[in-house]
């Protein structure tokens, strides 16, 4: 329990405390106020709210991880101090001062994390509004400031914005802590800003910003760049990083939310002039209203602070194959025989894409479960189309109801009271783009079960088990509501204010979507749901994919998209992505060919355009762009091996698909700040695209690594790092710069189709780049790519080992590490569904194996000894290839007739 003190007059305040000991290594420190929570309070203009605090956030965001841990060591505790020492080994303590209470948190002895080292931890505890004498010459309405407080009170109990009046009936009750990182410079995370991926300081200093980041799920409309101002979605998590060590905290709260970040420099020697010193990042968190509840991460690695957050709030979809295609929307096509001619258009200029999408001009005026007869007059016919060549259809759904007569959806929202409530308790009326609108409260289980209902195909005739959703404006926008969303003291299920669970709120609405789209098919045979969604809070990396919202068709949105998608990844949101071309304007012929290279490494690839812009289909392009567009259309394609296999890592353990050079080089602080280029998961693959106009080379840094050379993914020049820049030539008519680190083995299908389904039982080529010790690893992962029997064991599962001897003496020792190449099976457990799977692709073989770096010795061979289970041994045709200015020598194994689900060993 904390006591608060307020002054001798009005006595303290009861807080209680809980901190808890996960087994995972986590440790959370929760605060509530005793007299909200027992109901002990009175709240103003007779409002039907809940009294408590909101503790709610927790049911919709936490999924795991909560167990607590039974062997953490208590140390003497004096009326000073409590010491706890816990973690997988015990190398964690939690030093919790009593007076005034604050608490450290130290790894192997060291202070990583302070909280109320300032002294700042607030919560604002329940008061009675005391109506003051009005004075001669005040006008009605006025309050003076009590002569023992000079604190400006004209906000605490009511407030007025854009026409709306927050009522506030329990009067402030805002929550605060300072969280100070010593010794850590860098802090990173709390999507979603346009900002750097390394966050700034928000006190004013020469090149930061002035204001604190905010956190508070807003429709922006033309969103500034370089700015703490908030957009669609929230992720409270921050992590801190110096060289070798990473922890971080996650801030529990569903309210608007706001972080200043202030870093300070400390020397070790007065005499030093600031040199050999460390810095300090001192941050401030505060809620309006909710719970105090916030997870402490230790690390020490990144991988570890990502695997324990996403243990607690769920690991990312493994998405449908067909999701991590190109996706071709745009605000509108205007009839289904439009949608079937731009299908046509792709498949005759032979671009690849997966999916097309319809924005809302689809629905007859704007109602949703609908189709306009005149323009969509035949959606199964259109579908039908689509199918032919493995295609989908996306269409948008969003939570605001049209209030129009004779209209089922909106006449059952009404009778069955499932709508969000206004202050009064009534059913809330607000505008959006059908107009008067009503917006169904996903909070309400009984609305959840209403939900999953219309999406049937009985009750939304026209869609088909290839018809998926996109939900936007569920922050939610509200187009006459307060900074254009709804008013805070709108009431939600069981009576709890918005305010309190803003943040939360579109995950909850893309939570009932995604349970629409399984309810809608035989349990037997469900398929993964894919939704797309702008508004999402920790946890809805669970659901599906986001996207960073109206950009404009400029060089800084597109070079922003990287730094957003960046921090995206490490919070634990991998599947992100930016519209391509940008939402709001007209992109000029570079730069749509610039987005298009970049986005074909977003881990989700879609373009969008607002409705008054000019129709941009890749085809559309004049000769000398429409080449270079759809050569980065077939390159994602060619990689789509890799990008699953990366998502299903990201499924599993939680580590990002687009992951930052701090991320992979946690020494190199060189590369801490760095936010233009990154890797693509576990492939080696370091990125670094054009971002700038009229560019035609890019400066990419590397890190000085000495084990490993970067060979150009495209002609095998070889590069040291060496933590410096090297220049890479990045003609507007050639690819994106891609570098692929010695080390790694990727996999990739380089037969061109016209969408991913058409290349399921396509040959694999294997790319192995060696390290300067002649090794290499990698994994390929394959299921069926829709359905949930990869959770049974239907899947395969392998890693790719290039192992050679230290020295030929002991080469004849063991033949397995004699240079060979060798796939070994991760699955550790099949099943009879793991067989019945491997039996479906049983005739998908490796076509090429590709080496980048073999030594000259290799030059005379001419065949190499191929071994796979239950087959003889055979040999498979070896071609060597010498390099050239500055590029290394490679070599390709023709065919070798592997199956790709069974164990093999190729000897050279």
């Amino acid at each position: 329990m904390i006591i608060k003190t307020i002054d001798s007059e009005s006595g303290t305040v009861r807080l209680p405390l809980v901190i808890s000991f996960l087994d995972s290594g986590v440790a959370r420190v929760t605060m509530d106020e005793e007299k909200r929570q027992k109901g002990e309070i009175e709240l103003r203009h007779g409002s039907p709210a809940r009294k408590e605090r909101y503790n709610g956030v927790q049911d919709w965001v936490i999924v795991g991880g909560l167990t607590l841990d039974k062997d953490v060591v208590k140390h003497a505790t004096d009326r000073h101090e409590t010491i706890v020492s816990y973690g997988p080994k015990k190398n964690f303590q939690a030093i919790i001062k009593h007076a005034p209470f604050s608490i450290d948190f130290r790894r192997d002895d060291e202070t990583q994390i302070m909280f109320n080292s300032k002294g700042w931890l607030s919560m604002e505890h329940w008061r009675p509004k005391v109506d003051k004498e009005q004075k001669e010459g005040e006008q009605q309405g006025e309050e003076s400031a009590s002569p023992e407080s000079t604190e400006d009170e004209s906000t605490w109990w009511e407030e007025s914005f854009g026409g709306n009046t927050d009522s506030k009936p329990k009067g402030p009750e805002s929550v605060g802590l300072d969280i100070t990182f010593p010794g850590y410079e860098h802090v990173y995370g709390i999507p979603e800003h346009a900002g750097p991926l390394s966050l700034r300081q928000t006190r004013g200093a020469s090149g930061q910003y002035d204001q604190p980041y905010r956190l508070y799920n807003s429709d922006v409309f033309e969103y500034e760049m370089d700015t703490p101002m908030t957009l669609y979605g929230a992720i409270p998590l921050m992590q801190a990083h110096r060289k070798d060590s990473t922890v971080g905290v996650f801030w529990l709260n569903a309210a608007e939310t706001w972080i200043d970040i202030v870093k300070t420099k400390t020397s070790s020697n007065p005499l030093s002039l600031g040199i050999g010193g460390t810095t300090d990042t001192q941050t401030h968190w505060f809620s309006e209203s909710g719970l105090l509840d916030v997870f402490v991460f230790l690390g020490p690695t990144p991988k570890d602070i990502i695997q324990g957050y996403s243990e607690l709030t769920g690991y990312s979809q493994l998405p449908q194959h067909f999701a991590l295609g190109y996706h071709q929307c745009r605000w509108n096509y205007v009839t289904d025989e439009d949608v079937k001619d731009v299908d046509r258009k792709f498949d005759k200029n032979k671009v690849p894409y997966d999916v097309i999408w319809l924005d809302i001009e689809y629905t007859e005026g704007k109602k949703y479960f609908t189709w306009d007869k005149d323009n969509f007059p035949d959606p199964l016919g259109m579908q039908k189309q689509l199918d032919s060549h493995g295609r989908k259809l996306v269409i948008i759904v969003d939570p605001h109801i049209k209030n129009e007569g004779n209209y089922p959806v909106v006449d059952a929202l009404k009778s069955q009271n499932l709508g969000i409530k206004n202050k009064e308790n009534n059913i809330f009326e607000g505008w959006c783009w059908p107009g008067s609108s009503y917006w169904i409260d996903a909070f309400n289980p009984a609305g959840l079960a209403w939900w999953k209902s219309l999406f049937t195909y009985s009750n939304f005739p026209g869609t088909t088990s290839n018809t998926f959703l996109w939900n936007d404006m569920n922050e939610p926008s509200v187009f006459n509501g307060p900074e254009t969303t709804m008013p805070k003291d709108n009431l939600h299920f069981d009576n709890w204010e918005h305010r309190d669970v803003h943040n939360v709120n579109g995950l909850t609405f893309v939570n009932a979507t995604y349970e629409a789209l399984l309810a809608r098919e035989d349990p037997k045979h469900a398929r993964r749901p894919f939704v797309l969604t702008r508004s999402f809070y920790a946890g809805s990396q669970r659901q599906g994919a986001m996207w960073t919202g109206d950009n404009l068709a400029s060089w800084d949105h597109l070079e922003a998209s990287i730094p957003m998608l960046l921090n995206q990844n490490i919070a634990g949101f991998s599947f992100s992505g930016a519209d391509v071309g940008g939402f709001f304007g007209n992109p000029s012929k570079e730069l749509q060919t610039r987005w298009y290279q970049t986005g074909a490494f977003y881990p989700f690839f879609r373009a969008h355009a607002h409705i008054d812009s000019r129709r941009r289909e890749p085809y559309l392009e004049a000769s000398g762009y429409v080449e270079p567009i759809t050569q980065a259309l077939r390159l994602r394609y060619s990689l789509l091996p890799a990008w699953y296999t990366s998502f299903y890592t990201a499924h599993t353990t939680g580590e990002p698909v687009m992951r930052p050079m701090w991320y992979v080089h946690p020494s190199d602080e060189a590369g801490f700040a760095i936010d233009d280029q990154f890797y693509v998961g576990d492939t080696g693959l370091l990125v670094k695209p054009v971002l700038k106009e009229g560019i035609t080379s890019v400066d990419i840094y590397l890190p000085p690594i000495t084990t490993a050379p970067y060979y150009d993914y495209f002609t095998f020049e070889t590069y040291t790092g060496s933590g410096k820049t090297v220049k890479l030539d990045a003609p507007l008519e050639g690819h994106t710069p891609v570098l692929m680190q010695g080390g790694h083995i990727l996999c990739r299908k380089d037969r061109p189709r016209k969408s991913s389904a058409l290349m399921k039982l396509d040959p694999y080529t294997i790319v192995v780049a060696l390290n300067n010790e002649g090794r290499a690893e990698g994994e390929l992962y394959i299921d069926d790519g829709e359905s949930f029997e990869y959770q049974k064991g239907a899947f395969i599962h392998r890693r790719l080992r290039f192992l050679s001897s230290p020295s030929s003496s002991s080469a004849s020792a063991d033949r397995e590490n004699n240079l060979s190449l060798v796939s070994d099976d991760l699955n550790t457990a099949p099943t009879k569904q793991t067989t019945a799977f491997a039996k479906t692709m049983k005739d998908v073989r490796v076509e090429k194996i590709v080496i980048i770096g073999v030594p000259k010795e290799w030059e005379g061979i001419k065949e190499v000894k191929v071994i796979e289970e239950s087959e003889k041994e055979r040999r498979a045709g070896f071609m060597w290839k010498g390099g050239e200015k500055g590029k290394v020598a490679w070599a390709v194994v023709r065919d070798p007739g592997l199956r790709v689900g069974r164990g093999w060993r190729i000897e050279f």
